[in-house]
């Protein structure tokens, strides 16, 4: 039987959310109720899929969302030297520079605008 994974977050503001996955991480919006009383919003790329349920009172803490307390997400991807340019160009700040791994992975590590730690490594 096969599996899929769907990641959700829940950040503060969605509009700042959707500005990064779309903009400086080319997800696809495919669903926005943004508008809606219980505001959600759901990105895709690839096999990828993300939803974002507003949560106002959340206060994202930098310190906190990086393991051990929080989680990584990781997105595997074909090119991570195209995906680190992209991510450049579009202004975002790097936390940790493009580096070999230890178990032979290239990645990069960033923080979305929640806080939610990222790592984006060579498939």
């Amino acid at each position: 039987m096969s599996m899929t994974l769907r990641i959700e977050i829940f950040p503060n503001d969605l509009g700042p959310t959707v500005d990064f996955y779309t903009g400086v991480l080319d997800f696809d919006l495919v669903r926005d109720e943004s508008a809606a009383e219980a505001a959600y919003v759901a990105f895709e790329r690839g096999e990828v899929k993300l939803g974002a349920a507003a949560r106002p009172d959340h206060r994202p803490d930098r310190d906190h969302r990086r393991p051990p307390t929080g989680v990584e997400l990781v997105l595997e991807v074909d090119d991570v030297e195209a995906e680190l340019d992209r991510v450049r160009s579009r202004g975002w700040p790097i936390e940790e520079e493009l580096t070999v791994r230890p178990w032979g992975l290239r990645d990069f590590r960033l923080l979305d605008p929640n806080g939610y730690y990222l790592r984006i490594t060579q498939r």
